[in-house]
């Protein structure tokens, strides 16, 4: 192999790791950042920081008497042997769904609620996407252990596959990420995206198995279901959470090298275009 292509060899490894060093290298500003951000979130209100645990608490009490005691809904006969009532597996795709719904939903305004960061201070603004994803992950974490006692006052089965959750949701993330650099770089130009991007997360609730499963679609509509990036992960967050199985390791994998390079691909969008932001802003 020659010199030239051994460079380019580096160069396109160099980029396909690019946003997990930026990260890294920030990691300590990260973490002060998204504290901030949750922080914040509560600030001046009495409960301060409870009200993360008592919101999500107050959905999976209102999903329970809704679902379960007005509609009686029922998930499918397994949901009737695992004794799992259809509330609990509708928290699960909704956590998974709120994920997604928060990053997306503020990535278009990000670079423009902090204009100064990029007009006047030297700073690495393409870790704001990865702020609005750790306070993300931070409510997402309380409510799996709202989900975790309700599962446990229940009286439902904990499965070992539980701890396969993080391995599951990892690909998930990234694709969110991917999109969310991708979404805040686009809307500094295109202000409507905002606008435009709240009604695309509502479709893909309700084209997403959130609150119905995959398998009450007609088959021949099924893998349009599967181009929402929020369905593979509901299902599996549910197999391992839920009905104690083993995730698809062919579909994380395919879906994994997806989200691999729409992070990558996203990455690289924001940092091409951001020597236009200050110009706009």
């Amino acid at each position: 192999m020659g010199s030239g292509a051994m460079a380019d060899s580096f160069k396109n490894g160099w980029l396909a790791l690019a946003p997990f060093k930026n990260a890294w290298s920030h990691r300590q500003l990260v973490r002060r950042f998204v504290g901030r951000e949750v922080v914040g979130r509560y600030r001046g209100s009495i409960g301060g920081l409870s009200w993360s645990l008592v919101q999500p608490m107050a959905m999976l009490l209102v999903y329970t008497f809704v679902f379960s005691v007005v509609f009686k809904a029922r998930w499918t006969a397994q949901n009737e042997i695992a004794g799992v009532s259809f509330a609990v597996v509708l928290f699960v795709g909704l956590i998974v769904q709120g994920i997604f719904a928060e990053c997306i939903g503020r990535a278009p305004g990000l670079i423009v609620s902090h204009a100064t960061f990029v007009k006047k201070v030297i700073f690495p603004i393409e870790i704001l996407p990865v702020v609005a994803m750790g306070s993300a992950l931070f409510h997402s974490l309380v409510s799996f252990v709202v989900l975790f006692f309700a599962m446990l006052i229940a009286g439902n089965a904990f499965h070992w596959t539980i701890i396969l959750i993080p391995l599951v949701l990892a690909p998930f993330l990234l694709m969110t990420l991917g999109l969310s650099w991708f979404l805040a770089a686009l809307g500094v130009f295109l202000r409507d995206i905002g606008q435009m991007i709240g009604l695309l997360v509502t479709a893909l609730l309700f084209l997403s198995p959130v609150f119905y499963p995959l398998s009450a679609i007609p088959e021949s509509y099924r893998i349009f279901l599967m181009l929402n990036p929020i369905t593979f992960p509901v299902e599996q967050a549910r197999d391992v959470l839920i009905w104690g199985k083993m995730p698809s390791w062919s579909g994380l994998a395919l879906y994994s090298v997806v989200s691999w390079a729409v992070a990558v691909l996203g990455f690289a969008w924001f940092q091409r275009i951001r020597k236009g932001f200050a110009d706009v802003l």
